[in-house]
């Protein structure tokens, strides 16, 4: 297991994690969110301004809520989402 990445003052980075749909990453981007390539997932660095990236923060999101390293969270899933259990089709 990875640690996660340290500032030069020892302390470990935090970032909170964006729910960005494909769409709108270029607006995302453009406002200072990163790709996190390992998870698949956009960011707000640590020290950004997450006013601009409200509409991109998940619901329940706080400051207890900071990501660290590899703690991960639910999958956000699109509005009308129906999950496919196998036996009966969901546009039945």
């Amino acid at each position: 297991m990875s640690n996660p990445p340290k500032r030069p003052g020892g302390a470990p980075r935090v970032q909170r994690y964006l729910a960005v749909p494909f769409a709108e990453k270029d607006a995302a981007k453009e406002l200072g969110a990163r790709w996190d390539p390992a998870k698949k997932k956009w960011y707000a660095p640590q020290g950004v301004d997450l006013a601009p990236f409200a509409q991109w923060l998940p619901p329940d999101d706080s400051p207890a809520d900071a990501v660290r390293g590899d703690t991960q969270r639910e999958p956000v899933l699109p509005p009308g989402f129906v999950a496919y259990d196998g036996e009966t089709p969901p546009w039945e």
